[in-house]
């Protein structure tokens, strides 16, 4: 395709104008030059033919030749530029309107008579009169004359000329052609200051595309004039559109991000789902290995003893028991992660309820030589599904037992803060790494694999610990303190409605 050109409106519209205004001057001048001298001819032996009947009139009513005509007969002659000789029929002149009437009743007697008939010829014809058209031999000029008989007896004889025709059609057609100049250059004046007026708008319209063709939407029409005309519908109708384009944009953009995070969150799920497998395979991996392989010494009989046979069937069973441990809390946790656990939420005293788990877990904190301590001794009531909450006390205690080191003591403590009371459970030992603290609550990861494996952990208690507490939307978290570390929730004192 060639390329378009950029032709201006207003310009456009001047050649427009510049063209209608020529072709009318040379339209009229055409007419003129053909039919004028035509209409002209026609109008004059009219007016011949109307003078005829109106002298005709004041000679029947005999006003003639009295002084109170004399004024109308000049008028007639002076505005029709006529001559008009009234004659008796014995050749005298009774009323004349040139000073010469003798001349030119000779005249008129050589075109009644047809001295010269081949400078005559007969227009119009009837009883009262003949209008004829003849030519000034002396002259050399061209007049209608009307001779004829008036109903008192006298005659009368009348002649106009016809080279003002010719003239006037010059003189009309040369006043046409100095209008029309002067038209087009007024109508050009008159074109630029109103195409001005009319483009100016229209170039805000086409400046208005542009800049939303590049989305550009605080581009905005405003009308000038107090009346509204096409072109001011027109704005405002772009300015709804850009609005609809921005709003559509908008929510195509928000569809796109959601879009975006959907499949974010589908590459997540899929990523989370190999993890989890991978996990739950290399969890299983060992203790399915160890009780294959004792199963296997068993039915072998590779030790014949009571005390052998009672080793392997122990591992045997605290390795399914491990196992049994490891697929409920995933259970647990894939119930609280999808929702599908509904909270009991009550109002319950947490001090009993954590000297409830210390009282279970103090035996296997002695055993580790771990000193335990809680001096809440006041109960505090706090809102909460206390079964869920008591899961995420034994896991922190559990956690704190089996990562307890150097002094080897764990303090559980309340503090009050306005509407929630913090829990907290430290014990002394090692600190987390700080790249660390945030991985912690991922299901399956543990900081030292080694020591997990040593006392049975499997990475899936503090996963727990943060979706119970997701769920009751409150704050969890953990802190290295300067001789150990520090788990801590908060939990509401009083029954302030949530969502959960």
């Amino acid at each position: 395709m060639g390329k378009v050109k950029n032709r201006s409106l207003a310009r456009q519209i001047a050649k427009i104008f510049l063209s209608l205004v020529a072709g009318t001057v040379l339209l009229c001048l055409l007419i003129n030059s053909m039919f004028l001298a035509n209409f002209y001819f026609s109008n004059k032996k009219k007016q011949l033919s109307d003078t005829f009947y109106k002298i005709n009139k004041a000679a029947v009513d005999g006003n003639l030749y009295t002084d109170d005509f004399d004024i109308t007969f000049e008028s007639i002659c002076a505005n029709g530029n006529l001559i008009i000789i009234i004659i008796s029929s014995d050749g005298t002149v009774l009323r004349a309107s040139a000073s010469n009437a003798d001349q030119i009743r000779t005249q008129f007697f050589e075109i009644i008579f047809g001295v010269h008939a081949s400078e005559t010829e007969v227009i119009t014809s009837t009883d009262s009169y003949v209008i004829q058209r003849a030519r000034d031999s002396r002259l050399q000029e061209e007049y209608l004359a009307l001779w004829g008989n008036l109903d008192d007896g006298t005659q009368i004889l009348m002649r106009t000329p016809l080279e003002s025709i010719k003239e006037s059609v010059l003189i009309a057609n040369r006043f046409l052609v100095y209008v029309g100049i002067i038209s087009m250059i007024g109508g050009m004046l008159l074109v630029i200051f109103s195409t001005r007026r009319i483009t100016k708008p229209v170039l805000e319209l086409t400046d208005l595309s542009r800049r939303m063709s590049e989305l550009d939407f605080d581009a905005k029409y405003k009308s000038n004039g107090k009346t509204k005309n096409e072109i001011d519908i027109l704005g405002e109708h772009m300015n709804k559109m850009s609005e609809n384009l921005e709003e559509t944009i908008s929510e195509l953009k928000t569809a796109n991000l959601e879009l975006q995070k959907d499949l974010e969150l589908k590459t997540e799920i899929d990523e989370m789902r190999k993890e989890f497998l991978s996990n739950v395979s290399h969890e299983l991996k060992t203790p399915i290995a160890l009780v294959q392989g004792y199963a296997e010494g068993l039915k072998e009989c590779l030790n014949d003893d009571e005390e052998s046979r009672n080793f392997y069937c122990s591992v045997i069973m605290d390795e399914t028991n491990r196992m049994n441990e490891m697929v409920k809390k995933l259970l647990t946790l894939n119930q609280l992660e999808s929702g599908s656990d509904v909270l009991e939420m009550e109002r319950f005293d947490l001090t009993e309820m954590v000297n409830g788990v210390i009282a279970s877990s103090k035996l296997l904190a002695l055993q580790n030589g771990i000193s335990l301590s809680f001096d809440e001794k006041e109960p505090s009531y706090v809102w909460a599904d206390e079964f869920k909450i008591e899961e995420v006390v034994v896991n922190y205690l559990s956690n704190a037992i089996h990562h307890a080191a150097g002094e080897k003591k764990i303090v559980v403590s309340f503090r009050d803060e306005s509407s929630l009371l913090r829990m907290s459970v430290f014990n002394t030992g090692k600190h987390i790494p700080e790249e660390d603290l945030d991985k912690i609550w991922i299901k399956f990861y543990k900081v030292d694999k080694a020591r997990t494996r040593e006392y049975g952990g499997n990475g899936i208690g503090l996963s727990i610990v943060k979706a119970i507490m997701e769920r009751h939307g409150r704050n969890y978290g953990v802190v290295n303190q300067e001789d150990g570390v520090e788990f801590w929730i908060e939990l509401d004192k009083d029954n302030t409605v949530k969502k959960y």
